[in-house]
């Protein structure tokens, strides 16, 4: 089921809130996400970088590491809110790792002038993602 405009924007609301703990020292972008569980469970998460760049983790992983060592592996939407103009969107290895466990992902993404863009992961963002359902139809894996 898709989430509603305003449980769309209580996740936003919930996304500017993870923003403000972001530690960005190096980049001053700061990056809040909020990814909902399809039971209704929301995970934050913040942007954390490091002096050695490779290190750094974007604020959609930490929401998703977060809900996986809970227990929770089944989403339906997400909100990501960056410190800048325009609607900020995942990055390319946020997309897969979120495409991992729901390509019909409602991504929900804006930025500080107000700007949003909604959009399914898997139509709009991973175009033929490479997921789980791929490796089961090789015959390898039986990951969920």
């Amino acid at each position: 089921m898709s989430p509603s405009p305003e449980e769309l924007d209580e996740l936003l609301e919930q996304a500017v809130a993870a923003r403000e703990r972001a530690y960005a020292p190096y980049s001053d972008f700061r990056v809040g996400a909020a990814l909902r569980t399809t039971d209704g469970t929301v995970f934050r998460g913040c942007n954390v970088e490091n002096a050695a760049y490779p290190a750094t983790i974007c604020a959609e992983r930490t929401a998703l590491v977060g809900a996986v060592a809970a227990g929770h592996h089944h989403f339906d939407a997400i909100a990501v809110v960056g410190s800048g103009p325009g609607a900020t969107t995942p990055c390319g290895v946020c997309r897969q790792m979120l495409f991992e466990f729901a390509p019909d992902l409602v991504v929900h993404a804006a930025g500080t002038d107000g700007a949003t863009m909604t959009v399914r992961l898997g139509e709009a963002l991973l175009p033929h993602g490479f997921g789980p359902a791929r490796l089961r139809a090789a015959g390898g894996g039986t990951a969920p």
